[in-house]
């Protein structure tokens, strides 16, 4: 049997959090540094948690040393899990259907490919009862940068599958160009969605496989997975 892989970002692809994650980074800054900030300060958006970290540093012109990685990472995560729990939160339109489907089906698998820490993707998705829908994923402990961390999304899906999944039966989802770039490393077919901060037409011109303004076309979702 043939066998696809679906590698899913979270933030602004799966969910809205409400602005809990953005919260807990700025609380990190201020909490570990004594340093009110913003984060329209740097480019964030599609970022690893680490390499945000390690942006607001320099910024404020301080050392991005590990030491001072790590303070602002545990900082972060304590701050998340009461953060997330504030203000209106909500999953994708769509998402339920489609995850629900690619679970009943044996010649489907998903997993996470996200800028998160493992421990903020749990958070996050157990916040909204999804973590239990993937059952493996690469995140911002295995880099902090975005185009490392595909690699190994792609052979910890072969590892649980024991299967070599052929590029063109890999998809990376996402909701910025950095999820499209990182896609096309690993040679993934890419599934572009405009429910984060880019627009359908800024996606659109960063030649994804395919682009939708949500997923709410559960039929026109699959349409793409099963060609």
């Amino acid at each position: 049997m043939e066998k696809k892989l679906l590698l899913w970002d979270i933030d602004g692809t799966l969910i809205w959090g409400g602005g809990g994650g953005e919260r807990a980074l700025l609380r990190a800054m201020k909490t570990s540094f004594g340093i009110e900030t913003r984060l329209e300060n740097v480019d964030y958006s599609g970022r690893t948690d680490k390499m945000i970290g390690k942006m607001l540093l320099e910024y404020h012109q301080l050392p991005a040393s590990e030491e001072n990685l790590h303070i602002f990472i545990e900082s972060y995560l304590e701050n998340l899990s009461q953060e997330i729990s504030r203000g209106e939160t909500r999953i994708h339109p769509g998402i339920l259907p489609i995850i629900n489907a690619v679970r009943e089906r044996k010649d489907l698998l998903q997993g996470l490919l996200t800028g998160n820490m493992v421990r903020g993707a749990r958070i996050k998705l157990t916040h909204f009862d999804l973590w239990h829908y993937f059952e493996f994923g690469a995140f911002a402990d295995d880099s902090h940068i975005r185009n490392e961390i595909a690699p190994h999304a792609l052979r910890r899906g072969k590892e649980k599958a024991e299967y070599e999944f052929p590029p063109e039966h890999v998809f990376v989802i996402g909701d910025t160009p950095h999820d499209i770039e990182c896609g096309k490393i690993i040679g993934a077919k890419t599934i572009a969605v405009a429910t984060g901060t880019y627009s359908y037409e800024q996606l659109a011109s960063h030649a994804p496989t395919a682009v939708f303004k949500d997923l709410s076309d559960t039929a026109e979702f699959f349409a793409v997975i099963d060609f």
